[in-house]
């Protein structure tokens, strides 16, 4: 069985090949820069653009099943940007796919994808439709791509999506980060008592082997979305404070109101998208909502029809993370 991955050399990507090759089976990535690091574990790398590449069915000789964690993502940025990978993109890989004759598709999406800005708390997949505006062009742009997987869904090409929520994890290239840098300027939004259901990236990278194994066996999955975090949801704000106490830095004490930073937000994407700002802004409505709002789900889909659980504990996980970040951050 030979996998192919898009974003392979990314943060998700890279811990679902180290499992793919560690379960024995072929890998190949596809990415737009060359990934020596992942290339030296065993897997073969091909250079191609998902936005603008013709012909994605040279690349798939030899391809059993795709997993497709590429994605243009972010809170601030023009709409073509984001379409122009995460829909069209996933549209040229899906007729690609369907071309060669491969059989399975796994994509990853996002809880964004269906998230209506408000608190959702415990809810099932099908307790959460398809907003019908949205904040922000990346949730829109993955609400549209896993609908397009998912209608792309038959008995010879089995199809699904997994929503992991808030990767993290050792090597997490932006939310930890972004956290260390940002924290003395960061304010908790609302009453900071919101929980959240997050994902150490191992377990995400496990849920899409158990994925995947499903759709090659009974397919109880085949056509349909899972949410996907560890088992429990945490309040964010403890557990954001205690990476940055871990870390050695001041936990984070000021707050500001929901309605304030709404507006702070508002004002900044004005600001932005009028003069033309380089970056993103430092709020917008979409993080505004996002930090002040519990957003978990009910995981007992994603358990009965494929099996899902934790690769590693979310214990364990912080641990690791912490070790990594103490020698790469901390003097």
């Amino acid at each position: 069985m030979n996998a192919l991955v898009t974003g392979g050399g990314g943060f998700l990507g890279k811990a679902l090949v180290k499992q793919l090759l560690d379960s024995g089976m072929g890998v190949t990535i596809l990415s737009r820069s060359r990934y020596p690091s992942i290339e030296a574990m065993g897997a073969k790398g091909i250079q191609a653009d998902l936005s603008n590449t013709s012909d994605l069915g040279e690349h798939l000789t030899g391809i059993d099943i795709i997993f497709h964690t590429a994605a243009k993502a972010g809170v601030w940025g023009k709409k073509e940007d984001f379409w122009s990978i995460n829909v069209a993109g996933t549209e040229r890989l899906l007729q690609a796919a369907q071309k060669k004759g491969i059989q399975y598709f796994i994509y990853t999406s996002s809880p964004s994808a269906v998230w209506h800005g408000g608190d959702e708390i415990n809810l099932k997949e099908e307790d959460c439709p398809y907003p019908e505006q949205y904040l922000g062009h990346y949730p829109h742009s993955k609400a549209v791509a896993e609908k397009m997987v998912l209608d792309a869904n038959r008995p010879n090409f089995r199809t699904t999506s997994l929503r992991p929520h808030l990767i993290w994890g050792p090597e997490d290239p932006h939310f930890i980060p972004r956290l260390l840098e940002r924290a003395h300027r960061l304010r908790i939004v609302g009453n900071g008592q919101n929980k959240v259901g997050i994902c150490y990236v191992e377990n995400a990278a496990y849920a899409h082997i158990l994925a995947a194994k499903e759709l090659q066996a009974e397919a109880k999955n085949s056509g349909k979305a899972y949410f996907i975090t560890d088992k429990e949801p945490i309040l964010i704000w403890e557990w954001l404070n205690s990476v940055l106490t871990s870390l050695g830095k001041p936990p984070i004490r000021k707050r500001i109101s929901l309605s304030l930073a709404e507006k702070v937000g508002g004002f900044l994407e004005w600001v932005w998208r009028t003069f033309s700002v380089k970056g993103e802004p430092m709020m917008t409505r979409f993080v505004a909502r996002q930090l002040a709002h519990s957003h978990y789900y009910d995981l007992s889909a994603a358990i009965a029809d494929f099996g899902y659980t934790e690769h590693t504990s979310p214990e364990e996980g912080f641990e690791n993370m912490i070790r990594y970040f103490s020698e790469k951050y901390v003097p």
